[in-house]
Formats: structure tokens, sequence, C-alpha cells
């Protein structure tokens, strides 16, 4: 029997008697197991029929099992037991999940950060074997990675083609290099599965099975659930899920994800790229916000808001729903089922939505603004004002009158809207100033309003969709800083530097074009900025009255 369990408070429990009964009438659940392109409406038919092979994953996924754990083997037998995976996305964020929460190790690099793509070349490089995950294969932050990495291991007396693994979509550019190079091996995922529904393909179980994690059971706990999601039931647990994200009415758009003892180590991450890119688009969707226990958005009750609680005992039992906000839910499992649960959930937000939950049509637009970026050698836009150590630059108008810093941060919050969100996105290594996310809970209590975190460039393959094709109700503070050592992408005009420093710009150029106000911080000095922003930050004001905070 699944292990999954659910519990629904308020709103959310309302949306879940109001909708699931049509769902069970529609017969969602089956025609979603049977892969009905036709459950999204007939604009999404064309996108929807090639892209729902994530269905039923078990079946190709057990096929790749053997020649995973075959290639572990062999490499460990070399000495090489440290695998560096180089992707984005749904190339990343689950392979992170999966391995995290099986406590093994797996280096996920995805970032064009040079500190953190150095950080990476420089541990233990000669026990290492780099995973280049990418479903298209032109992914401009992979390719970079891979092309630096195949220089490292060359110059460190290391044949490159024995220590690059490739995980790609079956005739993708990529495949076709990979095997003209004659890497040591090319796993193909299903083409019918989008990147963010990916996490029981080839692209999370390459990495982590050579890593060390027992995929074989991943696989088994997603398919012992798969057969209860496509029970037509009121009980259905997805259809109750996809109920409460996103049919509400009116529509609590903020979910605010708080684990408190999952067992599964990140999932909120994981869930934020699924759910944002998957609804965030036609100005509707609902936005993941990442928050702790005791965060200002965990604690309040405020009408576009709600609490998604990940416990780790079987929701449903006594005091599953802890005392809060009136409007929350509560769901527990083990991981396999909870990625295969999320996935179905999504689906069936989507449909209540009106939207299609397979395309991202806003994704590109920052790639083509840095791509732009980079084949031209642009003027430095001078900042608006400096204040010590830190740089500052804005859309039009929001910098007026301002004279430093603390008077920028407060013009940023000044312009949300009531029903509003803030977007921190910074652009420095996310492992080496994690710290800095201790200004999410800050900003949220001074704005009174939800506040995203995002490490760029990471996000634009996540909440970038919803940032963009969401409603037009968020304002951004971006950090950018200055490198003391870059780092030149073999075969690229470009250094690793000047690229993020392009997609940061790239992607305010996009926000400021859809008439988003964007703050934007350059540390001059990354160490000196950062402490002079977090004093700035607690020097906020109080809160606006009937928020958060």
């Amino acid at each position: 029997m699944t292990s999954l369990g659910f519990e629904a408070t308020g709103a959310a429990l309302d949306a879940i008697e109001a909708h699931v009964p049509q769902l069970v009438a529609d017969r969602v659940a089956s025609r979603l197991a049977a892969k009905d392109a036709t459950l999204w409406g007939p604009d999404a038919v064309a996108e929807a029929s090639i892209r729902l092979g994530w269905i039923d994953p078990t079946a190709a996924a057990r096929a790749l099992v053997e020649p995973i754990l075959a290639l572990r083997d062999e490499l460990r037998a070399e000495g090489v037991d440290r695998v560096v995976l180089a992707g984005m996305g749904g190339s990343s964020l689950a392979p992170e999940v999966i391995a995290a929460t099986a406590d093994v190790e797996l280096v996920v690099l995805d970032s064009t950060d040079p500190e953190m793509v150095g950080n990476a070349l420089g541990d233990r490089l000669s026990s290492s074997v780099l995973v280049v995950s990418s479903k298209s294969g032109s992914t401009v932050e992979t390719d970079s990675q891979r092309r630096v990495f195949e220089q490292a291991f060359s110059d460190a007396g290391l044949d490159p083609a024995t220590r690059i693994v490739v995980v790609t979509d079956p005739g993708s550019p990529m495949e076709e290099q990979a095997r003209a190079a004659g890497y040591r091996a090319v796993f193909t995922g299903d083409p019918q599965v989008g990147g963010r529904f990916s996490a029981l393909t080839a692209f999370g179980l390459v990495p982590t099975g050579l890593a060390g994690v027992d995929i074989e059971e991943l696989l088994d706990d997603a398919e012992e659930t798969a057969e209860f999601l496509a029970e037509d039931d009121e009980d259905n647990i997805a259809l109750c899920l996809g109920a409460a994200l996103a049919g509400t009415r009116p529509l609590r758009d903020k979910l605010v994800f708080v684990d408190e003892g999952s067992g599964i180590v990140g999932f909120a991450d994981w869930a934020e790229q699924l759910i944002a890119e998957s609804t965030g688009k036609l100005g509707t969707g609902v936005l993941p916000v990442v928050a702790e226990p005791g965060d200002p958005e965990t604690v309040a009750d405020v009408d576009d808001v709600l609490l998604v609680r990940l416990v780790g005992e079987a929701a449903g039992e006594e005091d599953a729903i802890a005392e809060g906000p009136l409007s929350q839910i509560a769901v527990s499992g083990s991981l396999g089922g909870q990625l295969l649960l999320w996935e179905w959930a999504t689906a069936v937000a989507g449909r209540l939505l009106g939207i299609n939950p397979f395309d991202q049509p806003d994704v590109e637009a920052a790639k083509i603004a840095a791509r732009g970026l980079l084949d031209s050698t642009p003027e430095q836009v001078p900042a608006t004002l400096v204040d010590g150590d830190v740089e500052l630059r804005a859309t039009d108008g929001l910098l007026d009158g301002v004279s430093g810093l603390d008077g920028a941060l407060e013009a940023l919050l000044d312009a949300l809207p009531e029903n509003g969100y803030l977007s921190v996105q910074a652009y420095l290594d996310r492992l080496g100033y994690a710290p800095l996310q201790g200004i999410r809970p800050e900003l949220a209590a001074a704005s009174g309003r939800p506040v995203t975190f995002g490490w760029g460039p990471r996000f634009l393959h996540s909440t970038g969709q919803y940032h963009k094709g969401g409603p037009a109700i968020g304002a951004y503070l971006q950090i950018t800083g200055d490198s003391a050592a870059d780092l030149s992408i073999p075969g690229r005009p470009f250094t690793f530097g000047e690229l993020i420093a392009a997609q940061a710009a790239g992607d305010a150029q996009v926000l400021d074009s859809l008439k988003r106000p964007v703050l934007r911080l350059h540390l001059v000095d990354r160490q000196a900025g950062l402490r002079q922003l977090r004093d700035a930050v607690r020097r906020l004001g109080a809160p606006r009255a009937g928020g958060i905070g």
C-alpha cells in the first residue's frame, strides 16, 4: 500500500470539496494514466501529446539500472568515486534531492559563477567523473562546464573521454557530439518527458546511481504509488493535491513550502521548479516560496497564501495539521512516491488553471537577451548610485529621490502591490555564499509579503518562467558581484564571469521590458558588499499593516 499521506484545512479543503468530484466525474486520473493529451484543452494538445512519458517512467527506467550500476563499479575499480553533475533546472534539481536524501555525495554544478566552477574543478579532479546532462544538448551553462572540465582533465594528464558521461535526448546534438568524441558512456532519456518532469528518468537516475544511490528502491517506491494515482476516486491524493494547489477561489497563488521533518532533503527546491515553470504563464499561475519553520510566511493567515507542510509522519494522523494559518495542507511520503505525486498533481493543477503545464514560453527570452549581450560589446551601464561597496542600478524611476542602499531597498518594497511578492536573485556561488539566504525571511518581515530566493542562473530554468509569464505582481532584487578570479571557457570568446554577467543583465532587461520593478545591486567587493547588504536589510522598517510580518 502506498505510504503517501495528505491532510487539508480551510480554503484548501474547500477547493478539494469543490473540484475533486468533477475531476472524478471527468475521469481525469484514468485519462491521465492513459496519456490523454486533450485534458488541458485544444491549444495544449500538440505539446501534451509528446510530453506524457513521465506518467509511467519505471519500465524504461529499469532498463537503465544495470548499465548504470555496471559503470559505477567500473569507475570505482579505477579509483573514480567523485561524481560531478553539470546540468541545469530539471537536469540538476531532482538528482540533488535524490542524492542528498540518500546521504550520498553528488557535486551539483548548476552555476556559471567562476568561483563555484573553480571550486568544483579544484577538488579531487583525479578521482572525478563528469556527468553532462542536457536534454537539448545546447544549454550554454552545461556546454561551458563540459568544456572547462574537458580541458582540466587533459591538463592533468587524464583522458577526458574516459571521465565524461553524457545524458541527453536521443538524436540531440549532444548525443552526436558525445559519440564522436568517444565519451565513456552516453545515456539517452525519453524525448517525451520534459525536463522538470524527468526525475525518474535517465536524468535523475544516471548521476545519482553513479554516486551510489539505490535507484532500484527509488523506482520500486514510485511504481507502487503509480497504481493509486490512476484511480478515479475522491480519495485520490493527486486529485486532492492538484485541487488544493490551483482550485482555491480567489486563488491562493503563493505556496509557502516548509519542511517539518519529511526526511527528503531539499524537496521544496525541486517542487519549486516543477510548479512555477508549469503553471506560471498567460498571466496566471502559483508561485512556490521555500521557507523555514517559523519564518513570517509560515505563521500568518493571509488570503493569497497557502501553507504547504512537508511532514515526516503520515498526514491525516492526529496533529498532522498544526496550529498556524487556517488554510494549509500537509503531505508525507517517501521520495519516489512524492516525486510522482507532485508531477501528477501539477498536471491536475494545470487543468484547473486552464493552462498548458508542459510548455515554458517565456524561459527563452532571458537566454536570447544574454546571447545578444555576449555577441556584442555593449557599453557598461553606469551605476545610478554608488554606496560603499555596492553599485546600484534600477528600472526607470525606482531610484528617484534615493540617496543610498537603504533608501533603494525601501523604494523596492514600496513598489510591491498588496498581493505581490519579492524575488531575490543572487548571481553568486550558492555554496560559498549560502548564508546570504538569511536575508529572505528578514525581507519578508520588512515587506509584509512572501519572498522567494533564487540563485542565478539556476533559477532562470525554474521560477524564471513564472516571473515573466505569471501575474505581474512581482518586484525583483538582483545581486551580482565582481570575482577576484575569472575562468576562461575553452573555445568560447567569453569567460565565465562575462557569461554570468550577461545572464544577469539579460534577465533584468527582459523584466524591465515587462515593466517589472528591478533593483540591481552589484558588489564591487563581494564580502564587504554582502556585509553592507545584510546590515541594510536589518535596518528596514516595520511591515505594512495586514501583511505577513
